[in-house]
């Protein structure tokens, strides 16, 4: 090993840790590469997107798996065998950090300060298109979202 490479080796470490570390919460590599609970794949995506567990924090989900008779005003009840199930995978893929001490209001994702600040050159007014309905409907402009794809180089916002 050169001695120039054992005096920056610290630094390198140092980076590459920074970058993993800052790596986006939805960088969840299961739910991306389609290792997904069946079950949830199956009840979530039946109305919309089956969110990758990694936008939200265990307690969020926690929450939102209590109230399925009021999931945001639908009553998305399903059986106690699938509730479990589904709340112990979001918990375990949930995302983690400083990011997520904070729970957003109502546990929606869209109200999270990481979405806000990730979409604050979007406009009201794109979300009102036809087109897209509102900021949840990530499919709209993510056209990988489903697969848990949000890389911002491939946005297309429908006019």
């Amino acid at each position: 090993m050169s001695t120039r490479f054992a005096l920056l080796r610290p630094f390198l470490l140092t980076g590459l840790a920074a970058v993993c570390l800052n790596a986006p919460a939805w960088a969840d590599e299961d739910f991306e590469s389609g290792t997904r609970l069946p079950a949830y794949q199956a009840e979530c995506a039946a109305c919309h997107i089956a969110y990758p567990p990694g936008l939200l924090g265990a307690r969020s989900w926690q929450q939102i798996m209590g109230g399925l008779s009021k999931h945001f005003g639908v009553d998305a009840s399903l059986d106690a065998a699938s509730t479990k199930a589904i709340g112990v995978w979001l918990g375990e893929h949930a995302g983690a950090g400083r990011r997520f001490k904070q729970m957003p209001p109502e546990n929606r994702i869209t109200k999270s300060a990481w979405f806000i600040r990730e979409h604050d050159e979007v406009s009201a007014r794109v979300y009102q298109r036809a087109a897209v309905g509102s900021a949840s409907n990530c499919s709209a402009c993510h056209q990988r979202a489903a697969d848990g794809n949000f890389d911002e180089h491939e946005v297309r916002i429908p006019k």
